[in-house]
């Protein structure tokens, strides 16, 4: 469940922004991996590279404002620092000592999904119920003639 969870989580995060209308989603997004860039900065445990880092994923937020390929690599950036972290034994919670593990798995569910264009799921699903299933294609399991040898 530690690793499904997370994936779950990413998921969830996609589809709850999903409410949100663009350029209004792209542009929030932008802000949460600003602000997940800053998340180890009260205890994170690597001195001055946390400073380096939130400057880093900073401007790649900065960048966001205009584009989801930036967001999506600031999430790319942000599960390498989880990495990092877990490795290290600083979890981005400090109770919680596979925090940054699971951290590391929801924040590329949510680059893929940014890396797409961070398309509205609730959009996808209402398409895809509008267009009903895909048509049946030739069954050759009871000798109908395929397309390319009929």
């Amino acid at each position: 469940m530690q690793y499904i969870a997370p994936i779950g989580v990413g998921v969830l995060y996609a589809l709850l922004m999903s409410f949100v209308r663009e350029p209004h989603r792209r542009r929030l997004n932008a802000l949460m991996v600003a602000g997940a860039g800053a998340a180890y900065l009260s205890g994170g445990g690597l001195g001055g590279w946390e400073f380096a880092f939130t400057a880093l994923v900073t401007y790649v937020a900065f960048r966001g404002l205009e584009s989801w390929t930036w967001i999506g690599v600031g999430w790319l950036l942000h599960t390498a620092w989880d990495v990092v972290h877990h490795i290290k034994g600083n979890p981005i919670i400090p109770f919680a000592h596979t925090s940054s593990l699971g951290c590391a798995i929801c924040d590329p569910v949510i680059a893929l999904w940014c890396l797409r264009g961070g398309p509205s799921l609730l959009a996808l699903v209402r398409d895809r119920r509008r267009q009903g299933p895909p048509e049946p294609g030739p069954d050759v399991s009871r000798g109908a003639p395929s397309p390319t040898h009929g």
